[in-house]
């Protein structure tokens, strides 16, 4: 049988060279990756859920499949996917919880999650707890996807999706609740500029409890950290029906 779990390794937010290139992470208790189908290829042949798991890697459950020739496979766990399920994917199949086909057979106002971009690339939308995207309409060899944000997508019909809306919705309540388990999730503390000294800073210094000291505030490494400060480059709209923000 394949090994789907491996040990993940730690880099703690350091480069090949030592340097800290991300600040405030390190620690982490030790965790292993698991690998996910997010291709869904396994065409034809059934599955039967034989586990429900918690993945550390992601916020949502993941189920454990074995399938009809004996291998097993971990994918993303919907809302309703029980122990002993049947599921398959297929390029047309039944419209049940679990079940994968590609977007031209799925009937208009389905849930679904982990749909492709691309044809044969895997899933890489709706894969976070609780996100469901809506089949509103078909035409042009697109489908139109209502996503979480609210925006309206244009997806390849060949493109394939799983039906069914991802469990675990009540993790954005999570509260970490204490310094402890934050460390245990490899993050570290995030001092305020305000409070460190100048050579450390751009707000840094001062006496007392001072402000920034200047007219913006500025990053760690002095550059500017408010107003427009995202690459300018112009993003394309050919695929989006409707913006998240209008």
């Amino acid at each position: 049988m394949k090994n789907l779990k491996t040990l993940l390794k730690k880099h703690s937010g350091r480069s090949s060279g030592g340097m800290i290139t991300v600040r405030s992470q390190g620690g982490r208790h030790k965790r292993y990756y698991r690998e996910i189908d997010f291709k869904r290829d396994k065409l034809g042949v059934i599955g039967e859920v034989c586990g429900i798991e918690y993945d550390p890697n992601r916020n949502v459950e993941i189920a454990k499949v074995k399938y009809t020739d004996g291998e097993y496979r971990y994918i993303l766990a919907a809302k309703g996917l029980s122990l002993g399920n049947k599921i398959v994917s297929d390029e047309k199949t039944e419209t049940k919880v679990g079940n994968a086909m590609r977007l031209k057979n799925i009937t208009i106002g389905t849930l679904v999650h982990n749909v492709e971009l691309v044809p044969g690339k895997g899933g890489q939308i709706g894969r976070s707890a609780g996100v469901g995207l809506q089949v509103l309409a078909k035409e042009g060899g697109f489908a139109h996807l209502k996503l979480a944000s609210g925006e309206v997508r244009m997806i390849p019909l060949d493109c394939f999706a799983t039906i069914g809306v991802l469990g675990n919705e009540d993790m954005k309540q999570r509260v970490i609740g204490s310094a402890g388990r934050s460390r245990h999730m490899g993050i570290k503390p995030n001092v305020r500029g305000v409070a460190q000294d100048p050579d450390s800073h751009p707000h840094g210094g001062g006496e007392g409890r001072s402000g920034i000291g200047r007219k913006t505030p500025m990053t760690k490494y002095g550059r500017q950290a408010v107003g427009n400060t995202r690459n300018k480059t112009k993003k394309s709209n050919m695929y989006i029906v409707k913006r998240r923000k209008q």
